[in-house]
């Protein structure tokens, strides 16, 4: 592994072959493997864009922003209400009813611009004080959204709003007109879906035909490679794909930008912004660029990660998801792209997907009998030697377990590797390699004194 994109892919690698593990585990079917293979990758996908986005204000500017939810729902919603239908349900509020691109080119640069007011006077304070700042301004927006103030509003004649606590219908996802002629759960399919679907829901292959022999004379059971996929299967891989595609989009952006002269500016504000003064640098400025650029980035992550499913309210952008944002960058490594996608992959599928499937295989193989309600239930015949009760207690609230696992997880990389798995600092200043392909060495120097 010589290079930060070989640990990423051999990282990658390794939870396709866990998760491939699981499936087996638990006699899934083709298609409850490739079900499972994309509801982690999704995960990936998303939480790589959001520690993509975070990594630009921590590890390029060392901008302290903890308030990450914050600025995806100011993403999401105003998408959302530019772009829903101007006739709503009977469960939601109408929209402008406007093309699906502007809405959500309307949701990155309210991000932005949001992101610009909580700038302007947060900026000049220290790292911890911008943080309570950040968090702080979240929680506002989340409170916001959750008013019945402007659950409905009318402007200039028009009705909208934000839904309130009820929350919002978000557009329907263009992916699925790939494969069905609408949105509804009784659409038919469309060209690519009436090709693809019949194709791979009877994709068989017989590997040993009934009636089969080993040389005419021992007998071989039939056997049959079952890899069929169902219609639903099918097209979340589509969407897997075009996130994926973000992700290298958000990767090869933040990476040019990292070697541009403004990258290498905000590295030196992040080491040591006297110095960056010293030399001209307006740095407030340079950080309000930057940080509204990220706030822009997590707008239009947060819009791919909830636009999918056709519905979001304010309980989908508490102040945890910045927790694990944070989480995912700090397994990765501040400073480093690549270490933020292997984060996210990281997290996605070791500590949200993975302690999932892991209780799902173990109760399947073994049989605790009745879970205790409570943790003294648990723990009193676990002090007497009975370790299933107690066993079937922390499979059953695995959901919680996370956390402690989380909690351990950082703190053995606060000790051992705080820089995180790929994080670096020391970074070339310059963008190109000063030194030469022979090691420094030209005929000056060794006939030039002859």
């Amino acid at each position: 592994m010589e290079s930060d994109v070989d640990k990423l892919l051999i990282i990658l690698g390794h939870v396709v072959v866990v998760f491939f593990v699981f499936a087996v585990a638990l006699g899934l079917p083709f298609n409850g493997l490739m079900g499972a293979l994309s509801s982690v990758l999704f995960f990936t996908a998303v939480y790589a864009m959001m520690v993509l986005a975070l990594n630009l204000h921590w590890g390029y500017a060392g901008v302290f922003n903890i308030g990450i939810a914050g600025f995806m729902a100011v993403g999401v919603y105003v998408m959302a209400i530019l772009s829903s239908p101007t006739e709503a349900g009977a469960t939601s509020v109408p929209g402008l009813g406007l093309p699906l691109p502007i809405g959500i080119l309307g949701g990155v640069l309210a991000a932005a611009l949001v992101g610009l007011v909580a700038a302007l006077p947060a900026l000049r304070l220290r790292a911890d004080y911008f943080a309570i700042v950040t968090v702080a301004f979240s929680e506002i927006i989340r409170l916001t959204l959750n008013s019945r103030t402007l659950q409905e509003f009318t402007v200039a004649g028009v009705t909208t709003g934000t839904g309130g606590a009820t929350g919002i219908t978000m557009p329907g996802n263009p992916v699925r007109l790939l494969f069905y002629d609408g949105f509804g759960a009784g659409a038919e399919p469309a060209l690519l879906g009436s090709v693809l679907f019949p194709l791979f829901r009877d994709l068989r292959i017989e590997l040993i035909p009934p009636g089969s022999s080993w040389l005419g004379v021992v007998p071989l059971p039939a056997f049959t490679l079952d890899l069929a996929v169902e219609p639903p299967v099918i097209s979340n891989w589509a969407y897997v794909l075009v996130l994926t595609g973000f992700v290298a989009l958000f990767y090869v952006l933040l990476v040019r930008t990292g070697n541009s002269p403004f990258g290498r500016v905000l590295k030196a504000i992040r080491e040591d912004e006297t110095v960056a003064k010293s030399l001209g640098k307006n740095t407030n400025r340079f950080k309000i660029v930057a940080f509204m650029f990220g706030c822009g980035l997590m707008g239009l992550g947060g819009i791919l990660w909830q636009g999918s499913q056709g519905f979001t309210n304010p309980g989908a952008f508490r102040p945890i998801i910045t927790f694990y944002i944070w989480v995912a960058l700090i397994i990765g490594g501040a400073g480093s792209n690549t270490g933020s996608v292997l984060g996210g992959a990281l997290f996605a599928g070791a500590l949200w997907e993975g302690p999932v499937y892991v209780r799902r295989v173990v109760t399947n193989f073994v049989d605790f009998g009745d879970t205790p309600s409570t943790f003294p239930a648990a723990v009193g015949p676990f002090i007497e030697g009975e370790v299933l009760p107690f066993l079937a207690f922390m499979l059953g609230n695995v959901s919680a377990l996370r956390f402690i696992l989380v909690g351990v997880i950082l703190v053995v990389l606060m000790q051992r590797r705080p820089e995180g798995l790929l994080g670096h600092r020391k970074e070339e200043a310059a963008a190109i390699p000063l030194t030469r392909p022979d090691g420094g060495h030209d005929a000056a120097d060794d006939g030039g004194a002859q």
